[in-house]
């Protein structure tokens, strides 16, 4: 069976030449679509350049304001504030906005625990478990602007928690249940967190993840941690409760009534802290608002996802992620729509998990990360045949540049060729989608995120600020401000300012390499520190990476840079074979030739690693940093709290003494 996938495959993605191909939306998906001609697309976006202030204003007024605003843009570069001196609420336009028609009884939440369980909350039910929790925070003595931890696995309650947060006017940081107790404890003493709310235990690949011990671990050095609500997931689990601090949540629920008045908040007031990993090792704590995110992501969401009242729409991510935030809770919920959260790992306890999911909830869309869409890949399209499939009308990827050989197959094998792919850009920092193809009007590119959304200006430019010609390789920077804009990093303007804004000045800086082709389609090419320069030339290290994964023997590529004397930098290649295949001396140097027909000789890489499996986040995302680090210097010196599987590393590091 292994040997008949790759054949397919192989036949499939003849060459990464198939980029270059235009895939267009069917005319039924064009002629229902929110936006369905690029005449459409083209009148928004010069309105939304040309006049920002009317275009983000109409779309505003299709949310509730308890006062409306005076001014919908202040920006003076870097100090932005959208729709100023208005008052509104999150959850309100969450959920009591959806409670005065039929909304109220349509599920809000589809919810599957891995092993099994299902829960349906109807927006009349979620609106009455997020005021009840409201009462809960105000009983433990949270008001406007305190800030809460949360660190759960992905229940229910978990969107009920930052929506009684965003209700009520607390700050909520959601930090990762994969994270260790120290990377809590340094992001509660960041936040200044006086509550945390967790569970007893996350399930995952049909284990337990201890979370209340590691939130105990961390407490013993949290001094502004003053209560903690515990959620009950596993009934068996014995935990320790600290009389005094720790509450069950099933029992201090049941003390208050399912009344709450929303608070009627600032449009700049703060809503939730995230962090993100930076360059310097220490986390970032990226603060975002409330009227100018909620006007984003409920625009981006809606159009995007073309989303419809009928749809069921299903975000893999963890709401740890600013994904789960923007697109599992609030964009999905500020359109009315039924969002799908699952609790699990995408193979266990088989690998078609997700599309059993699929048919089991007839879901409509689909969005998940490029490094999901690879290891389905690898586990072999078997798993996503023995099922149909028939409800998907439109697919997404998020979180990393996509190679053209996994869009291939994304598109082929799971949308059977009438899904369109909005193959999404946008950053922790952006809050919302920045660059996308609208479903319904644009072709589409495999491994471009394409065109920019309404309201964004990108730029590729050189080291100067100049912009380069279109086909060469630059910095990506956004060239005015747009509503979900992050406003600063929690407690350090100065890391703010230096971190975005002094590269370009006036620009934000995004830290990503793009180039930009004759079409206007945008190409992200990754972090710059992951874009190599070779004897003068600049190499995206995911062109490199989708030439090696286009080889029918690999399943997986992470190509990083190490110093040469000579040409600058050396490329090194850290390559997952397919389950069959065996690793030689031979092999490595068919894969070096074929990266240089694919692309060139000057991207041919200087040494390659045949590796069983690739560092990553618990996100999915791989760690080339640390891969760098070994290629470098054979040993680990930054940060590995986000690091998902040690004994990757450690096999590694291993190989290479």
């Amino acid at each position: 069976m292994k040997k008949q996938t790759s054949e397919v495959q192989s036949t499939a993605f003849t060459s990464v030449m198939e980029e270059h191909r235009l895939f267009h939306p069917s005319k039924e998906f064009a002629r229902n679509a929110h936006v369905n001609s690029m005449e459409v697309y083209k009148r928004m976006y010069k309105e939304s350049i040309l006049n920002p202030e009317k275009f983000w204003s109409d779309v505003a007024e299709d949310l509730y304001w308890f006062k409306k605003w005076k001014q919908t843009k202040v920006w003076k570069a870097p100090d932005a504030k959208w729709f100023n001196g208005g008052l509104t609420n999150l959850a309100y336009n969450c959920l009591d906005r959806h409670l005065t028609n039929w909304h109220r009884t349509k599920a809000a939440i589809i919810w599957e625990g891995e092993p099994g369980e299902t829960r349906i909350l109807t927006y009349q039910v979620l609106h009455r478990e997020v005021c009840k929790f409201a009462n809960v925070l105000g009983k433990m003595g949270i008001e406007k602007g305190d800030r809460v931890a949360v660190y759960m696995g992905m229940v229910p309650e978990l969107a009920i928690a930052i929506l009684a947060c965003a209700r009520i006017g607390a700050v909520h940081t959601v930090v990762f249940g994969g994270f260790s107790a120290e990377a809590l404890k340094d992001r509660i003493n960041d936040a200044g967190a006086k509550l945390v709310i967790t569970c007893d235990a996350a399930i995952r690949r049909g284990t337990l993840v201890m979370l209340k011990p590691a939130v105990d671990k961390a407490l013993e050095s949290c001094p502004t941690v003053q209560n903690v609500i515990v959620y009950r997931r596993v009934n068996e689990v014995q935990i320790t409760m600290s009389p005094g601090r720790d509450h069950w949540w099933h029992e201090i629920i049941q003390s208050v009534n399912d009344k709450h008045e929303a608070e009627h908040l600032p449009s700049e007031h703060p809503l939730f802290i995230l962090y993100t990993s930076g360059t310097t090792g220490k986390p970032k704590g990226i603060l975002h608002t409330t009227g100018g995110y909620m006007v984003n992501t409920y625009f981006t969401s809606k159009l995007v996802f073309d989303l419809k009242d009928d749809d069921i729409y299903w975000c893999t991510a963890d709401v740890g992620w600013v994904t789960g935030h923007s697109y599992v809770v609030y964009g999905p919920l500020l359109n009315g729509a039924t969002t799908l959260m699952y609790e699990g790992a995408p193979n266990h306890p088989e690998p078609d998990r997700f599309w059993k999911i699929i048919d089991k909830y007839r879901v409509n869309i689909f969005y998940t990360a490029p490094t999901a869409i690879r290891a389905f890949i690898r586990w072999g399209e078997q798993w996503v045949l023995k099922h149909e499939l028939t409800s998907l009308r439109l697919l997404g990827s998020v979180g990393e540049p996509i190679n053209p050989e996994a869009w291939m197959w994304y598109y082929k094998i799971v949308g059977k060729q009438k899904c369109p792919i909005v193959d999404t850009w946008w950053q922790t920092e952006t809050g919302a989608i920045m660059l996308s193809p609208l479903p319904g009007v644009t072709p589409l590119k495999p491994g471009s995120c394409t065109m920019p959304l309404p309201g964004v200006v990108p730029e590729v430019v050189d080291k100067e600020g100049n912009p380069v010609p279109d086909g060469s390789g630059g910095y990506l920077i956004l060239k005015d401000t747009w509503p979900s804009m992050l406003r600063t990093i929690y407690g350090d303007k100065n890391r703010f300012k230096k971190q975005y804004w002094s590269e370009y000045k006036g620009y934000y800086f995004t830290g990503d390499g793009a180039r930009r082709d004759k079409d206007g389609y945008f190409w992200v090419m990754g972090r710059v520190d992951d874009v190599i320069n070779v004897a003068g030339h600049r190499l995206g290290t995911a062109e490199i990476e989708s030439a090696l994964v286009s080889h029918h023997d690999v399943a997986e590529a992470a190509v990083v840079a190490r110093p040469d004397d000579i040409k600058g930098s050396a490329i090194v290649a850290f390559v997952s074979l397919e389950s069959s295949k065996i690793p030689s001396l031979l092999l490595k140097e068919e894969l070096r030739n074929h990266v240089a027909s694919e692309i060139g000789h000057i991207a041919k890489p200087d040494e390659i690693r045949f590796t069983d499996t690739l560092p990553k986040t618990r996100s999915g995302k791989i760690m080339r940093r640390l891969l760098r680090e070994i290629a470098t210097s054979g040993s680990i010196k930054g940060d590995v709290s986000t690091l998902e599987d040690f004994s990757a590393l450690e096999k590694l590091r291993d190989e290479d003494q």
